[in-house]
């Protein structure tokens, strides 16, 4: 822990009961973002503290916040490691703090920490028409790649094909986890999605669903059906992770969730697609889906993705 000439501690894990604060950072300063790029009548929710509980859960000891003279949260940033992928998100700063160098020290901090951590890649998400962002992380070293686009569509009744519950899989669930974990490792080197499973299952937000052919595990998704904003009522089904053998693989298992989504309720299925897989990327479109938005993945120079082998990962790097 070190203090800062500006009287700022930190940086302090966060715990369950600062969620209300982190809460009221995000949407003010993502909100304060919005009308700086110039769309005025914009207003970011809260989060449901429930996925704040995830968020925090997922960091671990990578959910750093800030703390002013008086014990208030005045920024945090949210770093997640899974496997060798490490990646920040959501990260803020209270907006009369911000162009002061808190932004360098917080940032700094999570890189360190991934470091220390093992991490091979290291990146994070932003706004792509936010230039001085942009600006702002090639300055730490960071460099843009490409577009993560938001896609969703409604989801459709008829046959789909079967995918098995995790959650239904009762003494062998531990054995499909691990079955999960070889074939993310077997696509994208180091990358291990069993904590955000685990999570998933433990706080009741969703669930993972496996696409299995012949007895063997040819792909799966992580999953939330909770709603993402507080104060609403569940409407989609969110792919976390997504992990396949193949385009035919992942197209079954996109066209299978949209099944899970129906019976769970939910009026749409939604995943966020790498726009570097230019091939998986229009057959998606192709089927329906529709983009919503778009981020920039940037990474810091030296701790690149790796190149997907012999498959399809799609790795959300929000919460």
């Amino acid at each position: 822990m070190r203090r800062h000439d500006a009287g700022i501690v930190g940086p302090v894990v966060a715990a369950p009961g600062d969620i209300d604060a982190i809460n009221e950072l995000f949407s003010q300063s993502f909100t304060d973002r919005y009308h700086r790029d110039g769309m005025a009548g914009v207003r970011v929710p809260y989060l449901n503290p429930a996925i704040w509980r995830y968020a925090i859960a997922d960091a671990g000891a990578g959910a750093l916040t800030w703390r002013d003279g008086r014990g208030a949260i005045v920024a945090f940033n949210m770093v997640h490691h899974s496997g060798q992928e490490g990646w920040m998100g959501p990260l803020a700063i209270r907006t009369d703090l911000q162009g002061r160098g808190l932004g360098r020290r917080i940032v700094t901090a999570g890189v360190e920490l991934l470091k220390r951590q093992g991490a091979t890649t290291i990146g994070l998400e932003t706004m792509p028409r936010t230039v001085d962002n942009i600006g702002f992380y090639t300055r730490l070293g960071f460099r843009p790649g490409h577009l993560t686009v938001t896609l969703s569509r409604e989801v459709v009744g008829g046959s789909v094909p079967a995918v098995l519950l995790l959650s239904t899989m009762g003494e062998e669930r531990s054995v499909w986890i691990e079955k999960c974990r070889t074939l993310a490792a077997s696509i994208r080197s180091g990358s291990d999605y069993s904590r955000e499973i685990a999570l998933t299952a433990q706080m009741g937000l969703g669930d993972t669903s496996l696409f299995v052919l012949n007895g063997v595990l040819r792909g799966y998704a992580v999953w939330h059906g909770a709603a993402l904003a507080a104060d609403r009522e569940p409407e989609e089904l969110r792919v976390l992770k997504l992990v396949a053998d193949g385009s035919d693989s992942a197209l079954s298992l996109l066209t299978a969730l949209g099944g899970v989504a129906a019976e769970q309720q939910l009026g749409r299925l939604t995943l966020r697609a790498e726009s570097a897989r230019t091939e998986a990327f229009g057959l998606l479109v192709d089927r329906g889906f529709e983009v919503l938005w778009t981020d920039l993945r940037m990474t810091l120079e030296g701790y690149r993705e790796p190149v997907d082998v012999g498959g399809l990962v799609y790795s959300n790097w929000e919460i």
